[in-house]
Formats: C-alpha cells, structure tokens, sequence
C-alpha cells in the first residue's frame, strides 16, 4: 500500500484541529495550498507541514 500525499478537506481540518470551513477559509486566503482535481479538492500534506511551519515562525 502506498503512502498518502493529500487528504481531503474533512480531513485536513482534523489533522489541524480545526473545523472544514477553517481549512476553506485558509485556502480562499492563500494560507493553505490546494489543488483541484476533477470535483473534488485535495491538500497535499506537505502543505499542512508548511501552514504548521509558518505559524510556528510567527509565533516566535
């Protein structure tokens, strides 16, 4: 089985802590990268790495 790259946005609000319609709200703003594909829109990981990353740095 292979390793996950992305995860939905359901998802990437559970892995944040956060409700789905945060993760909306960091996409629209550009904090949160995401890519469409067909329907449906997809967070790679390494993007919830880099808004974790960047917080991290703000909050320094």
């Amino acid at each position: 089985m292979t390793e996950r790259k992305s995860v939905r946005p359901a998802e990437a609000a559970a892995l944040l802590g956060v409700c789905r319609e945060t993760v909306y709200v960091l996409m629209r703003s550009g904090r949160l990268r995401s890519i469409k594909a067909g329907r449906a829109r997809l967070i790679p990981l390494t993007a919830i790495d880099e808004l974790l990353s960047a917080d991290e740095e703000f909050a320094a």
